[in-house]
């Protein structure tokens, strides 16, 4: 009495296979003595000046889409219906809008860096937006120039690269 052929042994084998490959949760598991792969990294951030960052504001379809809140920025680009030209927010892109951000306005005179005499509730709603809307959503590409540096180009020596969101010493120097 012969076997069953080998191609009808194989097919079933081969189903199962594929349907256990689609239903494993995520990569395969490391195996012992192996190191997990590194986490993909997004490109380094960069210092910006004010015109550099300007020229990110959603004005030209072959650029990226940024903007700044607490001199953080933040690629805006997977949000184009929002910050780009002609969009809602679109007032916000290309510049730092820190305090039109904690006052909720697109008031030109709003759309500045400057926190000067917010109340206590806008500055909660600013660090709520920028946590649980920006970081959240977007990647951090880098940090206004002012963040690091003062009017007078002097360094901040408040400025701690550890304490940055998605710093890196290695990348930046």
């Amino acid at each position: 009495m012969a076997g069953p052929a080998p191609g009808r042994l194989l097919r079933p084998l081969a189903t199962l296979a594929l349907a256990l490959a689609l239903l494993a949760p995520g990569p395969p598991a490391v195996r012992a003595g192996q190191a997990p792969r590194p986490a993909e990294r997004g490109p380094p951030v960069r210092l910006f000046t004010e015109e550099e960052l300007a020229r990110y504001g959603g004005e030209e379809e072959d650029r990226p889409i940024y903007l700044a809140v607490k001199g953080v920025v933040f690629d805006v680009t997977a949000g184009k219906e929002f910050y780009g030209r002609g969009a809602p927010y679109n007032a916000l892109a290309g510049k730092d809008a820190t305090r039109g951000v904690a006052k909720m306005s697109l008031d030109p005179a709003d759309l500045t860096h400057d926190t000067t005499g917010l109340t206590a509730e806008e500055l909660k709603s600013l660090d709520d937006v920028f946590a649980k809307v920006y970081k959240a959503k977007y990647p951090i590409v880098g940090y206004t120039a002012r963040r690091i540096l003062k009017e007078d180009g002097s360094p901040n020596l408040d400025f701690k690269p550890e304490d940055q969101p998605h710093f890196d010493l290695k990348d930046e120097f």
